[in-house]
């Protein structure tokens, strides 16, 4: 297969509550506005995704329990050789891998560009999605963790192009420190492109950016290491009760710091469906979820350090102090 028929792929990275989904999802309404039938592979932590219902009518595939670039780098390869042999039947014009808000896109990039991934599909461009409204946070000694400062300098190393979402959030003057210290990490000539929402030129994201990162090979020997997020977990609070939208956003916000995310679906006093949220950066958005889905309400969180069952406790004495 020559060069001209391989099928694009668009890897998009970035730690947790950056905001990858929303730009993935600008992307395929691009996709969709072109008349292009892409395929999607989305990596979770936890052993469930409740995102998916956001893809309804796309070809996804869902890797599990895991993240894509080490644990279930396997899983990855597998879904590229059955991408592979479906390729007459089912014709892909795009491919985009999101991985976990804690996978380093290096990993991935290795699995594209080794036998015979490479004659079946071109890396365009490694997206890495930035929160301006935490980076400083993030980056903070007294705030963060080196395993999170780590992770975050790969992504940044990796990407072809960086997006620094959520730059509302943040004055002017936090802005530029924030792109100063960024490129102190991914250097001068790295484009970065700032936005609110996930909204971008999506035809500057469409563009090849990709050189091979193998230099980031011999640099990894220093900077990456499989399990730099082994403290990074998912945990599920199942049957959750029915709360006011309030209330339930006042349980959010005592949850410890350690908790970084959170996703899932829950009840909402007062309204008749089930609504869809997403926690990230201190803020909580609603949206509401068609009853043909036959969601059930569930609460994924993600966060460092995690103690399932010290998380549980605390979660149950909030609640039942919320709803007092």
């Amino acid at each position: 297969m020559n060069i001209a028929t391989k099928i694009p792929v668009f890897i998009l990275s970035g730690f947790l509550g950056s905001g990858k989904t929303t730009v993935l999802l600008n992307m395929l309404q691009s996709c969709k506005e072109k008349g292009q039938h892409p395929g999607i592979i989305l990596n979770e932590l936890g052993e469930e995704n409740v995102e998916g219902h956001l893809f309804e009518d796309k070809k996804v595939v869902e890797l599990l329990n895991g993240c894509i670039c080490c644990t279930i780098q396997d899983d990855l390869k597998d879904t590229l050789d059955k991408l592979i042999t479906e390729m007459d039947s089912n014709p892909l014009d795009v491919l985009f891998i999101e991985g976990t808000g804690v996978a380093n896109p290096l990993e991935i990039q290795e699995a594209l560009l080794s036998k015979p991934y490479i004659d079946q599909f071109e890396i365009m461009s490694i997206i890495t999605v930035l929160d301006a409204s935490h980076y400083l946070e993030y980056q903070s000694v007294f705030s963060s963790s080196a395993e999170v400062r780590k992770l975050m300098k790969e992504q940044m190393i990796c990407g072809s192009i960086l997006l620094l979402n959520k730059t509302d959030l943040i004055t002017s003057e936090q802005l530029d420190k924030v792109i100063h210290k960024i490129m102190k990490i991914s250097g001068n000539e790295k484009e970065i492109m700032k936005c609110t929402h996930g909204q971008v030129d999506t035809d500057m994201l469409f563009k090849k950016r990709y050189q091979s990162i193998l230099i980031s090979k011999q640099h990894s020997d220093t900077v990456h290491d499989h399990h730099h997020h082994s403290t990074v977990q998912a945990m599920k609070v199942e049957d959750f009760p029915s709360l006011q939208q309030k209330a339930f956003e006042k349980w959010l916000s005592q949850l410890p710091n350690n908790v970084l995310r959170g996703k899932g679906f829950v009840e909402i006093k007062g309204f008749e469906q089930l609504y869809s949220f997403q926690y990230a950066s201190k803020k909580t958005t609603f949206t509401p979820v068609p009853s043909s889905l036959n969601k059930k309400p569930i609460v994924i969180l993600i966060g460092v350090g995690l103690d399932n069952e010290q998380m549980n406790n605390h979660c149950k004495q909030l609640l039942e102090g919320t709803l007092k």
